[in-house]
């Protein structure tokens, strides 16, 4: 792919994302989310792979119906309603309409298939857009109508999407996959307090948007697709693999990293809601995801060769230093004793 198309596409992105963001009207919202749908898609099959036309293939048709539910939702609001604003929605149907558009463009359970296959079928950077700036536009929606929205459909949604992401995540071997599925877990957290506490979710899904950055673009700088390559990686780069596994934990969320403050946050807030089963559910079912969080850890760092793989051995090349991934692995791990002033932002 040319830079002109790469740029073109790049700044389709950025416009249909700002557009979605900054609309205060259904169909403007509606318009910004079709710009962004149309412009990921060459991204993700520009590789010409069978595997690849296939994701975008699926890629768009869930985007498509879910755009239409949003569109549908809108309408049924602006019948009962008279107004095509997004913070006015009050008819009933409409509210569990948009739920469900919602869930489907972000991936969260029962809407959640299409997300691991697609993210497997492109490449780490491209699932890297997928995981973190295709959520933005969904997710700003869902906080703007997230007084408007039905709490028991919600809350059943994040548990479901806790315990699949953890449960669906044990037995994968491809990185892509996994962090598919931990994206679905994430989101579970994220959709279990945004009714009560939207801000809360605003702050989870930047930190998990930060170290799911980190993660991707530390296995994109040492080429690593799959487990049995990940084995490898101690022997050519020790200090970046130690920096990945707590990246990992952090995004597994174990104190005294950063991926603790939100889980912590989330479940204080819940048992003030009066809501401490919820919260002790998905604290117990976010433990199926920690297994193969430290899995990942575990091949990253403990496993050394020889070991029986059946790839080329790759020759020891001194990488030059990328800063970026310095910087957000850093954040990804260090920022937990921040949480008083991060507190007072929200």
């Amino acid at each position: 792919m040319n830079p002109q198309a790469k740029l073109v596409f790049a700044t389709s992105l950025l416009l249909g994302s700002t557009i979605t963001i900054s609309s205060n009207h259904w169909i403007t919202a509606w318009a910004g989310l079709e710009i962004n749908t149309l412009a990921i898609l060459p991204l993700i099959s520009k590789s010409h792979h069978p595997r690849a036309i296939e994701a975008a293939t699926k890629y768009f048709l869930v985007q498509a119906a879910a755009s239409t539910l949003l569109l549908f939702s809108s309408m049924t609001n602006a019948w009962d309603t008279g107004q095509w604003d997004i913070t006015q929605l009050t008819c009933p149907a409409s509210c569990t309409i948009l739920t469900a558009a919602i869930a489907m463009k972000l991936g969260l359970a029962p809407f959640h298939f299409w997300f691991p296959e697609v993210l497997q079928g492109c490449s780490l950077i491209t699932g890297l857009l997928l995981s973190t700036a295709m959520k933005f536009p969904p997710v700003t929606l869902l906080f703007m109508t997230s007084q408007s929205l039905n709490p028991t459909m919600l809350t059943l949604m994040a548990i479901l999407s806790v315990a699949l992401g953890g449960w669906t995540g044990l037995n994968q071997t491809q990185t892509r996959k996994i962090l598919a599925f931990s994206s679905i877990s994430h989101l579970g957290w994220m959709a279990a307090i945004i009714i009560y506490s939207p801000k809360l979710a605003l702050l989870n899904f930047y930190l998990y948007v930060m170290i799911t950055a980190a993660v991707f673009l530390t296995l994109n700088s040492i080429k690593t697709l799959k487990l049995s390559t990940l084995m490898t990686t101690w022997a050519k780069t020790p200090s970046l693999s130690a920096m990945l596994m707590l990246t990992l934990l952090s995004l597994a969320g174990l104190p005294p990293l950063t991926g603790f403050l939100p889980k912590w946050l989330i479940i204080q807030e819940l048992t003030k809601q009066e809501m401490a089963t919820t919260a002790v559910i998905i604290a117990l079912l976010s433990l199926l995801s920690l297994f193969f969080y430290l899995r990942l850890a575990y091949c990253a760092t403990i496993t050394l060769p020889p070991h029986t793989t059946n790839h080329m051995k790759q020759w020891h090349t001194n990488k030059p230093v990328n800063t970026t991934v310095a910087v957000l692995v850093t954040m990804s791990i260090a920022l937990l004793p921040m949480s008083p002033t991060i507190l007072t932002l929200i």
